[in-house]
């Protein structure tokens, strides 16, 4: 027994050591190793980038190797359909879809991976912490072949102690040999097996798995809405007699005569001062009688204008910001933006015989209308436009003749002198609730028997000049010329000095001083004289316009002109800019507009469009803004087109490094001396 008890203690302890890594494999590992070096993965990534070329390789040269090609990588999706139509509520039509989903899936594969933070994932991990609290916690004990060992010695224990004590010797030194062995086996075992960790709670799913993402968050779009609660009604009925009737028209009756009486009681000199300053109110009677309508006519102008303001919304952009980027390749060409047009119902078959703007308020200005075919004269209409509403006028006047000239009074800009083709004048106050004039002349108070072709409202004075050739003013001022008189324009600083063209194509030189004689005489053109104007900068300089397709610039004290330009057609109208004394604008009868800057070209137009597409119509009249980068132009049909200088056609001095622009009057009045210094002494300039 003790023979065969050493054999399988032998046998338990030798199991271990089978377990224990040997010198050859040590060594065997220590060759793989050698093999893995860096030198051999050299070898191999040298393989790995060798090249392989394809036997139909286009071959490129160096240039074409160097090239490169940008390529330009966006996220949007170009399979994603771009037609997609949804039915709005809101505006309740069918409306494209601008907001698309860009995303394009290129591989789905549906997993059985459960996220941690899911309903599924937290169930398991609660059933595998309970799983694991239930199950007995084992202690780090002995192996199998130490505990089997162990039940053999000490059952050859038992067995040895019943023999006797023969034996005890032998033993002893077996026992010896088993104790070092043993020792041996344990600590090869502890040196092969790492200690025991705590089991780690795992889920059934294979990989620990947790996803995460971000997006860009896509606001909705939302509507508000908020509703009013009605307005309060009330029933009202009632019985009424004629008796009643006729009482209440007899108490409205008694309460207009005493209004009448109180009105005459008030001194003569309080009611010419309250007419004066344009303070006087409407009596209580004025009041009673008042329309709803009119009541509410303010608020209804403002709420029009902001409608106008919405539906030409994109006109009113380019109005305010819109400059033509071309006119930096152009080297000094200009162009002109159509912005609005203005037309009444009633002023279609009528042309445009006068424009004004007003002195104070920038945007609004007037139009006349009548006719310049004496064969078709009928009636006329003076109309108020502004900027801020195109779709109507402001004010519309009528008159049984045509208008054929217009002005607003500088100090009083509420009042307007309209001359017409009959002979009559008349002012307009636009501060009366009225459509008809404040003063009218008559045959009784010396009314001219011709057309008035022009009138200027100079302080309170009305100034006309009749198609008679004849020239009336105030104080007894009478000018009678040697032709027909066609336009005229006092001059703007010298208060007394005008000038006056005739249909002969005479200019005179005239002074408020003297009532009977001409100061001077240009034989200007051959034909009529359509238009005068003073240069608003230089003292010196006019402008002429006539239907000899010419326009004609001059300086008073000399007789012949200083520049003329021939626009091959006969010209209706010109006009001085306000923000330059060299730039000034005509329109001819073919339709067409021109534009001259004297300061950057004195030979052509910068800019010459057509403005009327119509055929059979004609340009008739052309005014700057005082104020914004526009000119107006009016035609035979009645229509008034605004358009926008480029910013060629309006450049100004160009500011220098280290220097302040000098701007006003007197460098604009410098700038176009300089440019009359030339013409006028060209042999000095030859001789310098």
């Amino acid at each position: 027994m003790p023979a065969k008890a050493a054999d399988k203690r032998r046998q338990g302890v030798s199991g271990p050591s089978r377990g224990r890594p040997s010198k050859a494999g040590k060594a065997g590992s220590k060759k793989r190793d050698e093999d893995a070096s860096p030198e051999a993965g050299d070898a191999l990534g040298d393989l790995a980038r060798a090249l392989v070329k394809s036997p139909d390789q286009l071959e490129l040269t160096e240039a074409e190797l160097k090239q490169e090609i940008t390529r330009t990588l966006t996220a949007d999706n170009p399979q994603a359909p771009q037609n997609i139509v949804r039915f709005s509520f809101k505006e309740r039509e069918y409306k494209l879809v601008d907001y698309l989903d860009q995303t394009a899936i290129h591989f789905s594969l549906n997993g059985n991976l459960i996220p941690k933070d899911s309903d599924e994932g937290r169930r398991q991990s609660i059933r595998s912490n309970i799983e694991a609290e239930e199950a007995p916690v084992e202690t780090p004990a002995e192996t199998s072949e130490q505990a089997e060992i162990k039940d053999e010695e000490q059952t050859g224990d038992t067995e040895a102690a019943g023999e006797g004590e023969g034996g005890e010797e032998e033993e002893a030194a077996e026992e010896v040999a088993e104790a070092a062995e043993a020792a041996e086996a344990a600590e090869a075992a502890e040196a092969e097996e790492p200690p025991p960790k705590a089991p780690e709670k795992k889920l059934p799913n294979q990989f620990n798995f947790i996803e995460r993402a971000s997006t860009t968050p896509f606001n909705p779009l939302r509507e508000k809405g908020c509703q009013t609660e009605p307005i309060p009604s009330l029933n009202f009925s009632a019985t009424i007699h004629q008796w009643d009737i006729y009482d209440a028209y007899v108490e409205e009756l008694q309460r207009m005569e005493k209004a009448k009486e109180k009105e005459k009681s008030k001194p003569q000199a309080v009611k010419k001062e309250e007419e004066k300053r344009g303070l006087r109110k409407l009596s209580h009677v004025e009041v009673q009688h008042v329309d709803p309508i009119t009541r509410v006519a303010k608020a209804a102008k403002i709420a029009e204008r902001m409608v106008n303001l919405n539906t030409f919304d994109d006109i009113a952009q380019d109005f305010k910001y819109f400059e033509d980027a071309s006119d930096e390749f152009r080297a000094q060409q200009g162009t002109l933006l159509p912005l609005w047009n203005f037309q009444y119902e009633k002023t279609k078959k009528l042309a445009v015989t006068a424009i004004s703007w007003n002195p104070k308020y920038k945007d609004l200005f007037a139009v006349g209308y009548g006719s310049y075919d004496f064969m078709k004269q009928g009636h006329g209409m003076v109309l108020l436009y502004t900027l801020k509403n195109p779709s109507f006028p402001e004010y519309i006047f009528s008159s049984d003749s045509g208008v054929m000239c217009l002005d607003f009074n500088s100090e009083h800009p509420h009042l307007i002198a309209v001359g017409f083709y009959d002979g009559n004048v008349a002012i307009y106050n636009l501060r009366k609730e009225t459509s008809q004039p404040s003063y009218k002349s008559s045959a009784e108070s010396g009314k001219h028997s011709g057309p008035v072709w022009q009138n200027e409202l100079v302080h309170m004075d009305v100034i006309k000049l009749s198609g008679e050739g004849t020239m009336q003013g105030p104080e007894g001022l009478q000018l009678q010329t040697l032709g027909c008189g066609t336009s005229f324009d006092f001059h703007k600083k010298i208060d007394y000095l005008f000038l006056v063209g005739t249909e002969e194509g005479k200019i005179y030189k005239c002074s408020k001083s003297y009532s009977s004689q001409f100061l001077d005489v240009f034989e200007a053109h051959h034909m009529a004289v359509d238009t005068i104007s003073w240069n608003p900068f230089h003292l010196k300089v006019f402008i002429s316009c006539s239907s000899d397709w010419t326009v004609k610039i001059w300086d008073h004290t000399i007789k012949t002109p200083m520049f003329v330009y021939d626009l091959s057609c006969a010209v209706g109208d010109v006009a001085w800019s306000p923000y330059s004394s060299t730039v000034f604008a005509a329109v001819t009868i073919d339709g067409k507009a021109h534009v001259f800057d004297l300061n950057i070209n004195k030979h052509e137009a910068l800019c010459t469009q057509l403005v009327v597409t119509r055929k059979k119509n004609k340009t008739t009249h052309i005014q700057f803004n005082p104020v914004f980068p526009i000119i107006i132009v009016g035609d035979e049909r009645g229509l008034i087109t605004s358009l926008k200088l480029s910013p060629n056609l309006r450049k100004m001095p160009k500011e220098k490094k280290g220097q302040e622009v000098k701007k006003g009057p007197e460098v604009e009045m410098a700038k176009l001396e300089k440019l009359l210094s030339l013409v006028r002494e060209p042999e000095a300039k030859a001789e310098t």
